[in-house]
């Protein structure tokens, strides 16, 4: 294993969709692409959007070739996680995507205000313990907005009851515009071309009898934003992990 991660992290170097900034380089300072990466990267003026939390980059990618009118960045810190999908993108020719090695918290220093349009998390962490550390919580919501356009699209698709819950709950304290809200996105007839979508990790869940819950939302709302207060159940997400152990591109 620790052979093949080695391997993947020689060969991420030496990918051109693949951006992996030193920490002097990001930390508390501007990334050298912070506002240019549509003229230097894309070489257009299409839509940036980001996938959070990319994982194996497998969404990231699908999205791309779903919407060849937008340009696709993938974030994620877990470079051997990450090869997989910029080594596809790079074999297959697929121009309208890169991927990032960075934490999500350092957004700011690596995007623009206005630089961002729409923003994928698919299946983050729940983080039941803290709400500062979800992907989709009012603090890293504070920093979206920070980065996008007026007014940019977030998409959450998970199969954690507790993080759909949640996000539903902050939606409505925050009187945010809501698209979409699919407590069981395959189940209720939804149609949609993401619906064409799925990661290796979804097809465990949805074989094992999980839900996939999908919310589209608009962070429209200048206010600072609140948190929900409001009392969750905590769900069964870790337990689902068990299936997962032993692939260190996870």
């Amino acid at each position: 294993m620790a052979k093949n991660k080695l391997a993947r992290f020689a060969e991420m170097d030496t990918l051109p969709n693949v951006f992996q900034p030193r920490h002097a380089e990001i930390f508390r300072t501007d990334y050298k692409l912070k506002g240019v990466w549509n003229q230097e990267v894309f070489h257009n003026n299409n839509p940036i959007v980001l996938e959070i939390g990319c994982g194996k980059g497998e969404y990231t990618v699908e999205l791309a070739k779903l919407y060849p009118e937008k340009n696709f960045i993938g974030i994620d810190i877990k470079g051997a996680r990450m090869w997989k999908g910029a080594k596809t993108a790079h074999e297959e020719k697929i121009s309208n995507v890169a991927f990032i090695r960075m934490y999500a918290e350092m957004l700011e220093s690596a995007f623009a205000l206005g630089e961002v349009s729409e923003i994928w998390l698919t299946f983050p962490d729940p983080q039941m313990p803290k709400a500062r550390k979800r992907l989709s919580g009012s603090r890293f919501l504070s920093l979206y907005k920070k980065i996008s356009s007026p007014n940019p699209t977030i998409n959450l698709k998970t199969d954690s009851l507790f993080l759909y819950t949640y996000t539903t709950e902050l939606i409505k304290a925050n009187q945010l515009t809501e698209f979409v809200n699919q407590n069981d996105l395959y189940g209720n007839g939804y149609e949609d071309k993401i619906l064409e979508i799925k990661t290796f990790y979804e097809k465990q869940w949805l074989s094992r009898g999980k839900t996939i819950k999908y919310i589209r939302f608009s962070l429209d709302n200048t206010n600072p934003l609140l948190e929900p207060d409001v009392e969750i159940e905590k769900d069964d997400y870790y337990s689902q992990a068990s299936f997962m152990v032993g692939d260190e591109s996870n």
